[in-house]
C-alpha cells in the first residue's frame, strides 16, 4: 500500500507562496472595486408620467387633450438623478409605453431618437390599457441588478404590480429609488411599493407644469399653436446661439462657464427656459421636434464653449 506523505518544509513552503499569490490577487480585486464607479438607471413608466401629470397640470388624463414635453421631462429626471447621485455615473433610460401590436408611434420613435434612453413597448388593448408594461420592466430591473450592471435604480411608477420587480432588484443588492408625481387630494402609488423600495421622492406642480401643455384645440376645437412648416435647421441653430449670446450678457461669462461641465445636458429648468425663450424668437413651437430641440443646444453650446 503506498502511503501519501507529506514531504516535509518543500510543502509549507509551497503553501505559503500559494497564500501570498492569492492575496494579491485579492487586495488588486479589491482595489479594482473601489475605484469602479456607480452607475445608476432609470425605469419609467410613460402610461403612470402621462396619467399623473396629466390629472395634476391639465385636469385630465386623457393624454389627446394634452402635450407632454418628454424630451424636456426625461432631461429633468437625468438632472435630478445627476444631483441625487453625483458619483454615479447614467446607465440610460428606460422608457416603458404601449403601442398597437408595438409598432412604435411618431411620439414613441422621437422619444427612442434621444441619447441614452431605451424605449421598451408593451401592448395597447381595446380600451387603450397597457399590457406587459410591469413585466418588461422587472424583466430588465432584475437582469441589469444581476449582472452588476447598476448600483441604483429610479424607478417611476405607481403599480402595486412593480413590487416583485424591486424584490427582484434588491435580492442582487441594488438600491431602488421610487419617483412619483404629485396627486391632488391623495395618493397615485400603492402603498406596498411605497414600503418596498429604499427611498421615495415626489415631484410637485411646479415641477411638471413646464412639460405639460393643454391642447387647445382639443376642448375648444381651435387649431393648435406651432402647426405649419418647422423652422430650418439653420434658422434654430442661430437661436440657439443667439439665446446664449443674450444670457452672456445677461448674466455673464461666469453664469455660462458653470454650466459647461454638464456638456452635452443643460440642467432641466435651463434648458426649458432656453426652449421656451427660443420658441417666442422662432415664433413656432419645437415641442414634438427632437431634432430641432438638438439641434437648438448645439447653436447654444458652440457658442458657449467659444466664448468661455
Amino acid at each position: 500500500m503506498n502511503d501519501v506523505r507529506p514531504t516535509g518544509p518543500l510543502d509549507l513552503t509551497t503553501l505559503a507562496a500559494g497564500i501570498e499569490r492569492t492575496n494579491e490577487l485579492l487586495t488588486r480585486v479589491l482595489a479594482e472595486v473601489a475605484t469602479t464607479p456607480s452607475t445608476h438607471a432609470a425605469f419609467v413608466d410613460a402610461g403612470y408620467v402621462y396619467a399623473a401629470a396629466g390629472r395634476l397640470v391639465a385636469g385630465t388624463e386623457d393624454r389627446k387633450a394634452f402635450d407632454l414635453d418628454a424630451e424636456g421631462l426625461i432631461e429633468a429626471f437625468i438632472d435630478k438623478a445627476r444631483m441625487i447621485f453625483p458619483d454615479s455615473r447614467l446607465l440610460r433610460v428606460y422608457w416603458y409605453d404601449g403601442a398597437r401590436r408595438r409598432i412604435h408611434t411618431q411620439e414613441q420613435q422621437r422619444i427612442a431618437e434621444l441619447p441614452d434612453v431605451k424605449v421598451r413597448l408593451g401592448n395597447l388593448n381595446a380600451n387603450n390599457q397597457q399590457k406587459g408594461v410591469d413585466s418588461l420592466i422587472r424583466s430588465d430591473l432584475e437582469s441589469l441588478a444581476r449582472h452588476r450592471a447598476i448600483t441604483d435604480a429610479v424607478l417611476i411608477g405607481g403599480d402595486e404590480d412593480l413590487v416583485s420587480a424591486v424584490e427582484a432588484a434588491q435580492g442582487y443588492g441594488a438600491r431602488v429609488h421610487l419617483w412619483g408625481i404629485e396627486a391632488a387630494g391623495g395618493r397615485n402609488q400603492a402603498e406596498p411599493l411605497l414600503w418596498e423600495v429604499d427611498s421615495a421622492r415626489t415631484f410637485d406642480l411646479e415641477f411638471c407644469k413646464p412639460y405639460v401643455t393643454r391642447r387647445v384645440g382639443a376642448e375648444y376645437g381651435e387649431t393648435a399653436v406651432g402647426e405649419g412648416p418647422a423652422p430650418q435647421r439653420e434658422e434654430v441653430r442661430f437661436v440657439g446661439a443667439q439665446v446664449a449670446a443674450q444670457w452672456l450678457a445677461e448674466r455673464g461669462r461666469g453664469w455660462l462657464a458653470e454650466l459647461l461641465p454638464g456638456h452635452p445636458y443643460l440642467p432641466g429648468a435651463v434648458d426649458q427656459e432656453l426652449l421656451t425663450t427660443a420658441e417666442a424668437l422662432l415664433r413656432h413651437s419645437l415641442r414634438g421636434h427632437a431634432d430641432l430641440r438638438r439641434v437648438l443646444r448645439d447653436g447654444f453650446w458652440e457658442h458657449v464653449q467659444a466664448q468661455c
